[in-house]
């Protein structure tokens, strides 16, 4: 019982025994190459006890945020997320006419040049009730749909405006007239609206314009949803051990808290909730009943063959003949999972995805060049490691979202909307999909745990 691991600084491998394991190692949104977690964030410490026999729960679940700074380029190596609390003041909105995108894009008009009768509000315009307050997913695909249809603003097109002119306008007249000055100069209305902007956003204003070199106070943010949490993860019980006795899973690693989509602050919530208040006690409650258990060996054959198998795959990365680099079956992956298993999926993109990931894996066992050597500090083994590991989950992800013949939360498929484009639930599907690892992503089995609820009426939700 323990874990195998290598020290990244010197490349020794290296072994661990443990009465209990904790992976607390994170999400694995960085199976999409892009997103706003950490480059160094990524699925391994999961995927392997995975494929020591731990269920792999709802990996299709995957919150992506709408108020995110675009990509700008094709070398760029992560986003950043703004923050929903954005969307309280700023308002949404694409151009009307193609021929205004067109201008802005080729830099002979800039946003506040449109006059309002020229720009489209489509949050508001389609969700009048909620505006720009819609849930983070509906958010989300609603700029997908606008910038796919051709109305993205950006060099890219995938760029939507966050416009904070009309707040500055309402906070400037509230102040002044608080204050009794002038609510009919123009300058001053702006000055004091600015401030009260600034008060609420500023460390957000400042980090945008240093990024992106545009002061937001003056023209409209650029705005585009990315990845940024996954739901899913290592099925536990409410002990958060998973189907291996003695390893606990804990915080974002696990599928437990959130289901199909995560709600503000959950995440935080999380991970205090299972620090703090479940952990300390189950996993004391787990080793009293193992208190009698000595010391755990290392030089067993369970730990021969665990390392044998390590130090065979590092082998296989550092004496590979390959020409590509790590990142190239990366980004490769990436675009994949954002263009077929992204916001909105369907059938047919699904299964093309599960296909087109499977003939990558093979392909970068066979292409992938790892320079160095195994016995020093060597980031692109490192990153050829984590990225294997991603493009078997890439698979099983893909695999899950075709099986679920739903929409629900974070899970868009096309083909289960209702007439009015929300997402359509179906009964049948109210479990949690726990996989169970046997060889090949494509051959992992499928455990079903209901889902039941008592206190309360499970409804569509509806945001007309």
């Amino acid at each position: 019982r323990g874990i195998i691991a290598r020290n990244l600084v010197t490349g020794e491998i290296q072994r661990h025994s443990a009465h209990a394991v904790v992976i607390a190692s994170g999400g694995y949104g960085n199976v999409f190459f892009l997103s706003t977690n950490a480059m160094g964030s990524n699925v391994t410490a999961s995927w392997k006890i995975h494929k020591k026999g731990a269920y792999f729960a709802n990996p299709c679940y995957t919150q992506i945020h709408p108020t995110c700074i675009p990509v700008s380029g094709d070398h760029q190596s992560k986003l950043t997320l703004m923050s929903e609390s954005l969307r309280n003041d700023g308002r949404i909105w694409v151009p009307k006419k193609m021929e205004d995108v067109e201008a802005i894009r080729a830099g002979k008009k800039k946003p506040t040049d449109l006059a309002e009768e020229d720009r489209d509000y489509y949050l508001e315009r389609r969700y009048p009730a909620f505006g720009n307050l819609v849930p983070r997913d509906v958010a989300s695909r609603a700029a997908k749909e606008r910038c796919d249809a051709g109305y993205g603003v950006n060099a890219t097109g995938e760029a939507v405006y966050l416009d904070f002119a009309s707040a500055i306008q309402r906070y400037g007249k509230e102040q002044a007239h608080i204050k009794g000055l002038d609510e009919n100069d123009a300058a001053l209305v702006k000055k004091l609206g600015q401030e009260v902007v600034k008060n609420k956003y500023g460390n957000l204003f400042q980090m945008y314009e240093k990024i992106v070199d545009q002061n937001p106070y003056e023209t409209p943010m650029m705005i585009y949803p990315a990845v940024h949490y996954t739901m899913g993860g290592v099925w536990v019980d409410y002990d958060l051990m998973s189907t291996i006795p003695g390893c606990f899973v804990t915080g974002e690693a696990n599928f437990s808290d959130h289901g199909a989509n995560r709600l503000g602050a959950s995440a935080l919530m999380q991970g205090l909730a299972d620090g703090y208040f479940v952990l300390p006690y189950t996993i004391g409650d787990y080793l009293s009943k193992d208190i009698r258990t000595g010391a755990i060996p290392t030089d067993s054959p369970e730990f021969d063959e665990a390392e044998k198998k390590v130090k065979e795959q590092i082998d296989q990365l550092i004496n590979n003949k390959g020409s590509k680099s790590v990142d190239h079956f990366h980004k490769r992956l990436g675009k994949i999972m954002w263009d077929k298993v992204g916001m909105a999926r369907n059938a047919e993109g699904l299964k093309e995805a599960a296909a087109e990931i499977k003939e990558l894996r093979a392909e970068f066992w066979k292409e992938v060049s790892v320079p160095g050597t195994a016995e020093e500090f060597n980031e692109e083994l490192a990153k050829a490691i984590r990225v294997a590991d991603f493009l078997e989950l890439g698979e099983l992800f893909a695999k899950d979202a075709l099986h679920r013949e739903e929409s629900c939360g974070g899970h868009f498929r096309e083909e289960y909307q209702t007439e009015e484009g929300e997402a359509l639930r179906r009964p049948e599907f109210q479990y949690v999909a726990a996989w169970e690892y046997k060889g090949e992503p494509s051959d992992a089995v499928l455990h079903k745990e209901d889902l039941k609820y008592e206190n309360i009426e499970v409804k569509e939700r509806s945001y007309k």
